[in-house]
């Protein structure tokens, strides 16, 4: 959990938090901590929407560009990375600005990590076996009849979630999704400031995504896809593959989907994903909301962090 106050940026994707959060360290005593999923990989730029060399010149990032594409990196590894980072700019004598829109991190880092069972290597070897003669289509099968609630989070061809479900269940003898309720249910701290920015207009935040998405493959996502292909140590099943944009345009490489229907996919995935996190945020205990489109939005906010600030 947080050990020092922070000011808390969150957001559907596409709404802009990046460059506001740029803008906000221009002007006030902050450095920004990612707070991203997507952006610890390296090697994913343009389909993460990573801030380019030009802007991180101006407003650096903690905890982007962390691992490779062939690792996996949790949310007990962001919570781990991101209090120690916290607690350098503290002692700078500046605040950390937490930006970003994975919200299972925020939660974390607000309310403690989900008390689950560590992992029991003979048991993931059995469910493997099991996987090998049954596919993991069938074993999605048997996680929907055991924990409806996690099976509709997670996709039929995500080994890995699918994999650790079940072990929970087998581990525990209770659902994971019920564990994962009971233990993310803490209150957020009073001390920190939670900043929610989004359009008014979710009807215009979807255009937004669709003309973004386009962007990032007019700037060479499809490039960056098939220089990540052409390294032959990664596949579908790791978590950086697993990503919107990339999962989808993986497919077209290896054939399996034209590209038309890949870049319509991976758009409805990401408007999918905006409302997941508009959900999420809706039921965030003290949030303030801005407008992400209004012009006055830099002022704003920063009168706002100010006045957090003072009180500081």
């Amino acid at each position: 959990m947080l050990a020092f106050p922070a000011i808390l940026l969150m957001g559907p994707t596409g709404a802009g938090k990046t460059g506001l959060a740029a803008e906000l360290v221009a002007r006030l005593p902050l450095e920004i901590v990612s707070v991203d999923s997507a952006m610890v990989f390296r090697g994913l730029d343009i389909g993460t929407a990573k801030p380019d060399a030009e802007l991180l010149a101006r407003a650096p990032h903690h905890l982007i560009d962390l691992i490779d594409p062939s690792e996996s990196y949790s949310a007990a590894r962001f919570v781990a990375d991101a209090t120690r980072v916290m607690g350098e700019i503290h002692s700078r004598g500046r605040v950390p600005l937490l930006a970003g829109g994975t919200m299972l991190y925020f939660r974390a880092l607000q309310s403690g990590l989900a008390k689950l069972p560590a992992a029991d290597p003979a048991l993931r070897q059995r469910l493997e076996e099991r996987a090998a003669r049954l596919g993991w289509q069938a074993m999605h099968g048997e996680l929907q009849r055991l924990d409806p609630t996690a099976a509709a989070r997670i996709r039929p061809a995500d080994r890995q979630r699918i994999q650790r479900a079940l072990e929970v269940i087998e581990l525990t003898g209770r659902p994971i999704s019920s564990q994962q309720r009971e233990d993310l249910r803490g209150a957020a701290r009073a001390s920190d400031l939670r900043l929610v920015m989004a359009p008014a207009d979710r009807k215009l935040l979807g255009e937004q995504l669709a003309v973004r998405f386009q962007e990032m493959m007019s700037r060479g996502l499809m490039d960056e896809v098939r220089r990540l292909h052409a390294r032959g140590d990664l596949h579908v099943g790791m978590p950086a593959l697993r990503l919107i944009g990339y999962r989808q345009l993986w497919a077209h490489v290896e054939g399996r989907m034209d590209l038309d229907e890949a870049i319509s996919r991976a758009i409805i995935a990401t408007r999918q994903l905006a409302r997941r996190q508009l959900t999420w945020l809706r039921a965030e205990p003290g949030a303030e909301w801005f407008d992400a489109s209004d012009p006055a939005l830099i002022d704003r906010v920063s009168a706002r962090i100010n006045g957090w600030l003072a009180a500081h």
